[in-house]
């Protein structure tokens, strides 16, 4: 066969393309064990983090596994699920997803409760969107289930500068001490408030400067997600 003839050309590509597929494959397959335990280990990370609790990738299990003392599966009447889906691999957005097919009953949602220091705490995992994609995090009450403890947020594509902000210290130490409920008892939640929340608001925070859509975004994706867990706080106070 001419090597110069276009017959040759297109058998030497076709090979090719067939040889990258098969090895990008074996990676893939490879790697995938490693990139799952990777994600499973930043998450934990991040829940542990809405307490306080600071670590790293190589002792984050230890952590999880020592501060994390229950992880329970709600439904959306507040009541424990016995079996199905661990906690931890609930799919929140997929939960959250099943509202739009007229699936909304058959929501769960994943709760961890921490002990730290001899007092506990529940982590709530929220998620909306920003301006230009998702976002989402953990939110950590105290035991009266209506003081924030603590957050911990992270953005798929938001500004930096702008939007990204929401991952930051600055913003997020602004929730410590927040009330999710009113002096009536009534769920209100915690909102981002544009030009700045006063001192006395306790279900205020300031914004970002600059990013009101993600900062609306961030308000509606803590209301939203949490009502979720009302009537749980609600039966267990009781």
């Amino acid at each position: 066969m001419d090597k110069d003839s276009n017959k040759a050309t297109f058998l030497f590509s076709g090979v090719m393309v067939v040889i990258i597929a098969v090895l990008l494959s074996v990676a893939a397959i490879s790697l995938g064990p490693y990139q799952q335990r990777n994600i499973r280990i930043e998450k934990m990370e991040n829940i542990l983090s809405s307490v306080g609790i600071e670590t790293n990738p190589k002792e984050a299990e230890k952590f999880f596994a020592t501060y994390i003392t229950e992880q329970i599966v709600l439904n959306k009447k507040g009541e424990a699920v016995k079996g199905g889906t661990p906690a931890f691999d609930i799919d929140l957005k997929k939960e959250l997803d099943k509202a739009k097919t007229g699936n909304a009953d058959k929501e769960l949602f994943p709760l961890f409760i921490c002990n730290k220091d001899n007092k506990s705490f529940y982590i709530i995992p929220v998620r909306g969107k920003g301006l230009w994609g998702p976002i989402w995090g953990y939110i950590a009450l105290e035991g009266d289930m209506n003081t924030v403890y603590g957050v911990s947020f992270g953005h798929k594509s938001e500004t930096p500068g702008l939007g990204a902000e929401i991952e930051t210290e600055t913003f997020q130490k602004q929730f410590a001490g927040k009330k999710i409920f009113d002096e009536k008892g009534q769920f209100v939640s915690v909102k981002a408030v544009k030009g700045g929340a006063t001192p006395e608001n306790a279900h205020g925070v300031d914004a970002v400067s600059g990013a009101t859509i993600t900062s609306d975004g961030v308000s509606e994706m803590v209301k939203r997600t949490l009502s979720n867990y009302v009537p749980y706080f609600k039966k267990t106070k009781s």
